[in-house]
């Protein structure tokens, strides 16, 4: 069995001619559809992106501020984030206007064309429709530069309008003369705290002729203008044709950082920097020649190399200066600093061809990271401009640090670099104080547990690379261990990585379920995330025969998932989903079973239909330059499952390529040609764990966590002929009641408990982590019919996960609470007899982020006979729809003494209608209750 991997190696060749890679590029493809792309005008890894805004809400597909299918431009705003799946940016907005001047959107904004419309690498243009004005766009680095023709005589407007898409924490306009303005927009989105400097300068005088302010200081300076609400009018007599030119230069750091960016463009000679802009691109397009005669392909192929190369984007101004993440300022030595680090997504692809194309600037991404883990105490998850977002999971920087290492690639502190690596693992934050103390993460412990304890693994094993690397014996050992916890979470069973609760398999289990259990996906598309141990993994499956079945299995299925709404979730083939990233190694597994063929089906097919050259020419959101990335390395026929080795898998070329290798005189790969005298490389010479397999846990299993009278016990071992099960059972206050035991057959509790039990292989000392499970008898013997309909994925456990005395956490994610959503909530508590009521109480979450809003009051009835019921009293909401924490809230109605019933209603009033403030305004707010008490 061979997977078919190359080393690279580096050949010389002749230099590349100068060609025109550049003309190749389309920057709209994937400004439709849900690619979430921008079509305005960058330079490679620019600290600008001046682009048009068509979106201002927030939406999901205006994530980038444009879509295609708008046809209303609100500005020009210098920077835009490329493909994320959530909003932010569009700082600095600056839209021209005729006439009487207005800071109303609505009245300022224009509609456009796209026959009207222009765009190529480094350069946008359009023509605003209301008063007929040309806008041509292009950048330095630093340093937006904008023309407007104002094609007819009259009053120019150039409106500067802070309040722009982002929250406006605090903004500051100084007029330093008439020529000449600083900016300061400190703002709040996905960046908590965001500061973005800029130095405004026009080549012709203009006067302020129209302020929005609200000041919050109470102080009045002569031209300076400061507020959370901040807008202004800058405005001058032209005549027909006349043109009005802008230079807008960014500094993360201050004014004087601004006014030393401003130097990059010293001129107003537009065409000369728009020429300058493409030159850079041209030198990085370069870097890879592609030879077809299909003008789609090669369209395709250079835009996928450009939205690679939109990002990470340069973050410290021309004499080093840059922001941290302690929001102090730093000076950048031997390297450049960076930011909008994407790492869920970009790890898997992106960062692999970095490493092939520009060492440079994966040592200045490590660096990069290095001080933000001096900085701010743990290496980036999803940075931007200086913030954590903590969006998404893993620690991936390790991933990126590891195939950097493993490929020899210099100019950063392997010491340092593994230092903050083993720190940001060691953390016990999400899920990883569970998943270091049990091999695993349960649903009990943190939501989107699967996922987690699958990427938390891979993730451990580049930090064993690293440890390795640097002669680290004990790290190595303990690090590859905890690689293999994708064990734990494995089912032998059926073959899919299920979710774990309360010590058992979470029921009922449908692996095409989109749920909170995973992130961004389902069984289905995570059950193959073992990139470090693919040879564990097929065996787990049984062998090659049955592992390539089951991927046949999953690229054949109904291409149809199930559970929540996932927009992430597209480009399906059966249940693969190449529009999301955890799909993207799968095709590629079909090597290690030794059927290269089926992978070049797979990988060519996707790359014919899944990529076009069109506006919806992305299957799913560019997630900065990970889409594109696959497509690059895949159309050259090379892609890397498992970064943190230095070996690529290889498949038939789609395109032929020549790739320029860094190093001290100019190298190139050219594939497919080089490829016979390329050393071929099996898993044999993957650094494989074998020498530390660890032992699965078992499996508790009980039909539900809380019982009445009795309940039946089961604890399940994964190789009875190798292992031998262990538990003992503890009362709630710990004691030991029956010492360790063999596990032979299932038992029977009957009072609460706390069963913990391991796997130890026969005759020897060698043995699992322990599983815990806690069950509890129910303190009564009421029963529950609830008149409403919840939504499947938040069931608690079904109807009795209202009685059970429970109580879930702020983390509703977890599936501890009841979900109801576009309904009030009814259910019926039968005491089983009459009884003097004293208290009823309704247990409700509000999570207004995620459309889970308190009801507007809860009403409670009482009967005797379940069909006559008096009302007994009503309990009104207090919580604000617009707060901001998760809150849980008993709506408690104390009754009068005497009070008698059997039967309790209690129907809750769903909040109804998201209002206009909200993000899913007119969506359907959701009620979510966990418990029912009444005394």
């Amino acid at each position: 069995m061979k997977s078919f991997l190359i080393a690279l190696v580096l050949l010389s060749t002749t230099i590349f001619q100068a060609q025109d890679f550049a003309q190749h590029v389309n920057p709209f493809i994937g400004t439709g559809g849900h690619g979430h792309t921008f079509p305005g005008a960058t330079v490679p890894y620019g600290m600008v992106q001046l682009s048009p805004d068509t979106r201002i809400d927030g939406s999901w597909d205006g994530c980038g501020g444009y879509h295609y299918s708008d046809n209303l431009i609100y500005g020009f705003s210098h920077t835009h984030l490329n493909g994320t799946g959530v909003s932010d940016y569009g700082d600095i907005m600056l839209m021209p206007t005729m006439g009487e001047p207005s800071l109303d959107n609505k009245r300022y904004s224009s509609t456009f064309s796209h026959a009207n419309e222009k765009a190529s690498a480094g350069f946008y243009a359009v023509k605003l429709d209301k008063h007929d004005i040309d806008v041509r766009l292009t950048t330095s680095t630093r340093v937006g530069f904008h023309e407007y023709t104002f094609n007819n005589a009259g009053q120019a407007n150039i409106i500067l309008d802070l309040n722009h898409r982002d929250k406006l924490l605090y903004g500051e306009v100084r007029i330093v003369n008439s020529t000449t303005i600083e900016i300061l927009r400190r703002s709040e989105a996905w960046a908590r705290d965001q500061y973005v400097y800029a130095r405004m300068e026009f080549n012709a005088p203009l006067i302020v002729n129209l302020i929005e302010e609200e000041n919050t200081e109470n102080t009045k300076l002569q031209g300076i203008y400061k507020g959370t609400k901040l807008a202004l009018s800058f405005s001058k007599l032209v005549k027909k044709g006349e043109k009005i030119l802008v230079k807008v230069s960014l500094s993360p750091t201050s004014y004087e950082g601004a006014k030393l960016n401003s130097s990059e463009i010293n001129h107003w000679d537009f065409d000369k920097v728009k020429k300058e802009a493409e030159a850079l691109w041209n030198k990085e397009l370069s870097k890879i020649e592609i030879t077809s005669d299909d003008k789609d392909k090669l369209a395709i192929f250079y835009t996928s190399l450009y939205h690679t190369m939109m990002q990470p984007n340069n973050a410290q101004d021309l004499d080093g200066k840059y922001r941290g993440r302690d929001n102090q300022i730093h000076v950048a030595e031997g390297f450049d600093y960076y930011t909008v680090f994407s790492l869920w997504d970009t790890f898997r692809a992106a960062h692999p061809l970095y490493t092939l194309i520009d060492k440079k600037r994966t040592s200045d991404y490590i660096n990069t990271f290095i001080k933000q883990y001096e900085q701010g105490g743990r290496l980036p998850v999803w940075e931007l401009a200086s913030n954590e977002t903590d969006c998404m999971i893993g620690y991936h920087s390790v991933s990126v640090i590891a195939d950097a290492m493993a490929k020899g690639i210099t100019g950063f502190d392997y010491e340092k670099a593994f230092e903050a690596s083993k720190a940001s693992a060691m953390r016990d934050v999400l899920g990883l104080d569970a998943y270091k103390k049990n091999g695993f993460i349960s649903m009990d412990d943190e939501h989107e547990s699967v996922s987690k304890t699958l990427e938390y693994a891979y993730d451990d094993w580049c930090i064993a690379q690293m440890a390795k690397l640097l002669k680290k014996q004990e790290d190595y050992q303990y690090f590859m261990k905890r690689s293999q916890n994708w064990k734990n979470i494995f089912d032998w069973e059926t073959g899919f990585m299920r979710p774990k609760k309360n010590g058992g398999w979470d029921k009922p289990f449908d692996p095409r379920e989109v749920n909170n259990n995973f992130t961004e996906g389902n069984s289905w598309q995570y059950s193959f995330f073992v990139p470090q141990d693919i040879e564990g993994m097929i065996q787990a499956y049984g062998g090659p025969a049955k592992f390539e079945a089951k991927l046949d299995e999953m690229f054949n299925a109904e291409s149809k998932t199930t559970g929540r709404e996932q927009v992430d979730v597209t480009g399906l083939i059966g249940q693969y989903a190449h529009g999301n990233e955890p799909s993207h190694h799968m095709a590629y597994l079909y090597n290690y079973v030794g059927k290269p063929e089926k992978m070049k089906e797979k990988v060519h097919y996707i790359l014919n239909e899944f990529y076009k050259n069109t506006p919806d020419g992305l299957i799913g959101n560019e997630d900065c330059g990970q889409m594109s990335a696959w497509y690059v390395l895949s159309a050259m026929g090379i892609y890397q499952v498992t970064p943190g080795q230095p070996t690529w898998d290889i498949n038939e070329p789609f395109l032929d390529a020549k790739v320029s290798i860094e190093g001290n005189k100019p190298n190139y790969l050219h594939l497919p040609n080089d490829r016979g005298i390329l050393p071929q490389f099996g898993m044999e010479n993957v650094d494989k764990p074998a020498h530390q397999l660890i032992i699965p846990v078992p499996v508790i299993q009980a039909e539900s966590k809380a019982f009445k009278d009795n309940l039946k016990i089961e604890i399940i071992n994964l190789d009875k002929d190798k292992y031998e099960l262990i538990y003992n059972i503890e009362n709630p206050n710990n004691k030991n009641l029956l010492g360790l035991r063999r596990y032979t057959e299932p038992f029977y509790i009957t009072e609460s408990c706390k069963i913990n039990a391991f796997n130890i292989i026969r005759k020897s000392n060698n043995y699992s982590n322990a599983i815990s499970a806690h069950f509890f008898k129910k303190p009564n013997n009421y029963s529950i019919n609830i008149k409403s309909k919840y939504n499947p994925q938040y069931h608690a456990g079904g109807a009795e996960g209202l009685l059970d005395g429970i109580l879930g956490t702020e983390n509703w994610r977890k599936g501890d609470w009841q979900g109801y959503q576009s309904q009030d909530f009814e259910a019926v508590v039968d005491l089983q007899e009459v009884k003097e009521i004293a208290e009823v109480s309704a247990r409700f979450l509000q999570d207004q982020r995620s459309w889970i809003l308190m009801p507007t009051k809860a009403d409670y009835y009482v009967s005797e006979d379940n069909v006559n019921f008096k009302f007994l009293g009503s309990v009104a909401n207090t919580v604000a729809p617009k707060e901001e924490e998760n809150t849980i809230v008993n709506f408690t109605f104390k009754t009068t003494k005497g009070q008698k019933a059997r039967f309790i209603k209690v129907i809750a009033k769903n909040f109804g209608k998201l209002p206009e403030w909200h993000q899913g305004a007119g969506g359907d707010a959701f009620i979510f209750i966990d418990e029912i008490t009444i005394k």
